[in-house]
């Protein structure tokens, strides 16, 4: 080792005051280290091309850092034009023909997707139903369910549960989420399964609580926050929509 460090002080005239530091060594030999990771597996290089290496002078030769950004951007662009030219058309045979639910099926299951990009949200999910297409036993039932469900329940659909503005709120819907699992299957079990439990305990007539109002704070604390002016007048849960649009006004209609 000492020989071939005296060879390269010898041809590239280093200061032998700098070879003889324990620091000066450490960093060649790292730096020989680095180059020879670098190299192809059937070539090594000698310690004077390493130098060589160090010693070369910028040419112009290569772009900056957000030359290379750049060309990254469009390689990532390039690649998805690729997928949607070649692997889009495949997704075909998947195809279905959408149907409306039925009334077999009135729960709505909601998840959220990234692009398929791993995310913890993509595991949540979130089951919304109408109360009046819940099997309750009657109108007790239903108010015990709305107690039960406490501020999972609302008398109006929720904003993010894919139902229509228009829709007829009448017992209003139960939204229930979950994420505390590792697996959206599981997530939706535990929905699901809870769903059921408000059920039974619903239907069940040893306790009915028909005596109990229906507590309605986390309505008005979020009618409240939404700053909309729904709080005044009594409009919290009565707001005017296109419905309750007299058709006797519109141009055309019979008087």
């Amino acid at each position: 080792m000492a020989s071939c460090i005296g060879r390269l002080v010898r041809s590239h005239a280093i200061p032998r005051r700098a070879v003889a530091s324990s620091s000066a060594i450490r960093h060649f030999s790292a730096t020989s280290a680095v180059l020879a990771r670098r190299a192809k597996a059937e070539e090594k290089l000698t310690a004077d091309q390493a130098f060589d290496l160090l010693d070369d002078e910028y040419d112009d030769d290569d772009t900056t850092s957000a030359g290379h950004m750049m060309l990254r951007e469009q390689r990532q662009v390039l690649y998805y034009l690729r997928l949607i030219e070649h692997e889009m058309p495949k997704l075909v045979a998947y195809r279905k023909p959408f149907e409306p639910p039925t009334a077999a099926k009135p729960v709505i299951v909601r998840s959220l997707d990234y692009a398929g990009e791993e995310h913890p949200a993509t595991n949540k999910r979130v089951v919304v139903v109408s109360v009046d297409e819940l099997p309750l036993r009657d109108q007790t039932a239903i108010h015990k369910f709305q107690l039960l469900a406490g501020p999972r329940w609302t008398p109006n659909p929720p904003v993010d549960a894919g139902i229509g503005a228009q829709q007829i709120w009448r017992n209003g819907f139960i939204k229930i989420s979950c994420e505390d699992f590792p697996k959206a299957s599981m997530n939706l079990k535990w929905a699901s399964d809870t769903l059921d439990k408000l059920i039974a305990e619903a239907n069940d007539t040893k306790v009915t609580f028909k005596n109990v109002p229906l507590d309605l704070r986390h309505v008005r604390s979020k009618i409240r926050k939404a700053k909309q002016g729904d709080h005044l007048r009594g409009r919290m849960l009565s707001r005017p929509t296109l419905m309750d649009f007299p058709r006797e006004w519109l141009p055309g209609s019979k008087s």
